[in-house]
């Protein structure tokens, strides 16, 4: 997802797809948000790794740092981007933002993992997080708008890294995960934005995003 989660007042972003020439079972798998272009708090594109939901490889997504959310668009017009989050300790691969042992996704991991700790009421903090979306071409839920839908472990439930929405779909019926959107509702912000799509070369040329 770039713009990010901030539970009561953040930005969250991020936005569509090009295709990583590796499979999602691949060993070097990419991780955390890198900077093209740009300079200042708000200059640049920030770029990050993001699973295909109807087919679990990885792709990449977009956003311009400083545009105001949410975005105004017909609820009709939007489409979820998931953000599964890890507790830490869990056995998965290498995760789209890591929170530890450094964290690589800092303009909205941090917020990610205090509002799983603060739903939850986790004591332990967050390993990480992935994010899922379909993209153009996938013939899944692609579309117009984004709504980033965090997914929460249920306190207990055995942990495995969600790729697909075929899995995510399977948790949440089996009552392993339940999620969150940040839509508006249930006194959550409403932090729907637009995407654009990138190829993986413009992830390869950035430059890793620290601050």
């Amino acid at each position: 997802m770039s713009r990010r989660l901030m539970f009561l007042a953040v930005a969250v972003s991020a936005a569509v797809i090009g295709v990583w020439a590796l499979p999602a079972a691949a060993s070097s798998l990419p991780s955390g948000e890198r900077i093209v272009g740009g300079h200042g708090s708000a200059g640049g594109t920030v770029i990050e790794p993001v699973y295909d939901d109807m087919t679990g490889q990885i792709r990449y997504v977009s956003t311009p740092r400083g545009t105001a959310l949410p975005v105004p668009t017909n609820p009709r017009a939007a489409a979820p981007f998931y953000l599964p989050v890890y507790p830490a300790g869990a056995s998965v691969p290498t995760l789209n933002c890591q929170d530890v042992p450094v964290e690589n996704c800092p303009d909205h991991g941090p917020a990610v993992a205090a509002i799983d700790a603060w739903i939850n009421r986790l004591g332990g903090g967050v390993l990480g997080h992935d994010h899922l979306m379909a993209g153009p071409g996938s013939h899944g839920d692609f579309n117009v708008a984004w709504v980033p839908t965090l997914v929460l472990f249920t306190p207990g439930a055995a942990i495995t890294q969600i790729t697909t929405l075929t899995q995510l779909n399977g948790l949440i019926k089996s009552g392993a995960v339940f999620t969150v959107p940040l839509d508006g509702t249930n006194g959550t912000p409403n932090l729907t934005f637009h995407c654009s799509v990138v190829p993986a070369a413009v992830y390869a040329q950035g430059v890793p995003f620290t601050s």
